[in-house]
């Protein structure tokens, strides 16, 4: 009899909107906890190696050595690799017939977004580029933007440049902006 019960309750729409709400939040984790291990410029966790300073005397228009374009590679791969498994789980949500019209709609959206972004991504990388630093890794979270640049040191007016680029992009405001220099 409970287990009749707990079938019924799995077949409802309060029940595939829990498990829609719980794959958000597990992406949501994911994303943070990638975005945290890889890119976090403080060093927080114990990983990386404290991406605020450059460790090997690199410029902004000079060339960047072996070391900074691994970074730059891996962190893009990473990105990617985080973003198709969202796409992976969204769609698998989106193209289930027992999934409600809501979840399938939602996962739908979420999954247009994420293409949002990445087009984002790559035009405020392009730009960034075009204003002279060697390289640069934009990572687009929710309200939010972290930059990295290959540069010893940010003047306040490339500064400047960035938080422009980022807004003009995606209508993202400064104070929601990071950005790190490596």
């Amino acid at each position: 009899m409970k287990l009749e019960k707990v079938k019924g309750f799995l077949r409802t729409r309060v029940a595939k909107s829990l498990a829609v709400l719980l794959v958000v939040v597990l992406i949501g984790g994911l994303v943070y906890v990638n975005y945290r291990l890889f890119y976090d410029p403080t060093d927080a966790m114990g990983f990386g190696n404290g991406n605020t300073q450059p460790s090997d005397g690199s410029t902004q228009t000079g060339g960047t050595p072996s070391g900074e374009e691994n970074y730059f590679t891996a962190t893009a791969l990473n990105r990617q690799q985080s973003r198709d498994e969202a796409i992976d789980v969204l769609r698998i949500i989106s193209e289930d017939e027992e999934a409600s019209a809501e979840a399938r709609r939602e996962a739908a959206q979420m999954i247009s977004q994420i293409a949002v972004d990445i087009q984002n991504e790559a035009s405020i990388e392009t730009l960034v580029k075009a204003k002279g630093f060697a390289d640069c890794v934009a990572i687009i979270s929710e309200n939010s933007v972290s930059v990295v640049v290959s540069a010893e040191s940010l003047l306040a007016s490339d500064a400047a440049q960035i938080l422009s680029i980022v807004y003009d992009t995606t209508g993202i405001s400064p104070d929601k902006v990071s950005i790190i220099n490596r």
